[in-house]
């Protein structure tokens, strides 16, 4: 609920121009009529609410559909935002309980090896020559922009910051500022570049993801661990 309410406030606030009130109301009301009927059809299955879902897609002009198919398609964004947080909410919460390993985690793999009785010795043979590579696609269709993973990335670390620290209110005020400008921003920035891709945009676009994830990962996989096997 409350990344909901932070999408709609982004959304208002993207067209809340002192020219144009009304415009802002009428767009965030068909916004909202189309997400209330789709939960209609999506739940009880109405006849009725498909019919109005088409009814009211059908009949929207060229500029107001772009904006509100960006806008739910942000949302959709967003919403993987929140549900990763959670995820890292509930694996913190295990860790802090001292629970048993979580499978899908080096610790439980390891565990998994200790009952199996593997020793260091065939563990250290199999990945002699055993290949372990990401597979990341360069697909230029699934290419984002590096501003826009950016800026999903700064909303990420402000949502995981209210789950870590105790904030003052007015510590939580600039954390709220915060999200809604980083969520502005993404709102703000084009969905298309503005030249042709090339096959060295494809290659950059993949090695970005090493900086995020397998770089800061691996090296918390060479802290010391508690020996596997008996040699």
């Amino acid at each position: 609920m409350r990344l909901c309410a932070m999408t709609y406030d982004f959304l208002v606030a993207s067209w809340a121009k002192p020219s144009a009130p009304r415009k802002v109301i009428k767009v965030f009301g068909i916004i909202e009529r189309i997400r209330q009927t789709a939960l209609r059809f999506h739940r009880d299955a109405e006849a009725a609410a498909r019919q109005e879902l088409q009814t009211i897609i059908s009949s929207l002009p060229d500029d107001q559909a772009i904006r509100i198919i960006r806008a739910f398609g942000y949302f959709s964004h967003l919403a993987n935002i929140a549900e990763d947080q959670h995820h890292i909410r509930r694996t913190r919460a295990y860790a802090m309980a001292n629970a048993a390993p979580r499978e899908g985690t080096m610790a439980y793999a390891l565990a998994r090896a200790r009952e199996a009785r593997l020793s260091r010795a065939s563990l250290h043979a199999f990945f002699e020559s055993a290949l372990c590579s990401p597979v990341l696609t360069a697909h230029p269709t699934e290419i984002r922009r590096q501003s826009s993973i950016e800026r999903e990335m700064e909303i990420a670390q402000l949502l995981e910051a209210r789950d870590r620290v105790q904030f003052t209110p007015e510590e939580l005020t600039t954390n709220r500022d915060a999200l809604r400008r980083a969520v502005l921003t993404l709102w703000q920035t084009s969905i298309l570049r503005g030249k042709r891709l090339r096959i060295l945009d494809e290659v950059a676009n993949c090695l970005a993801y090493y900086d995020h994830t397998f770089f800061r990962t691996s090296a918390t996989l060479r802290r010391p661990r508690r020996p596997v096997g008996d040699d």
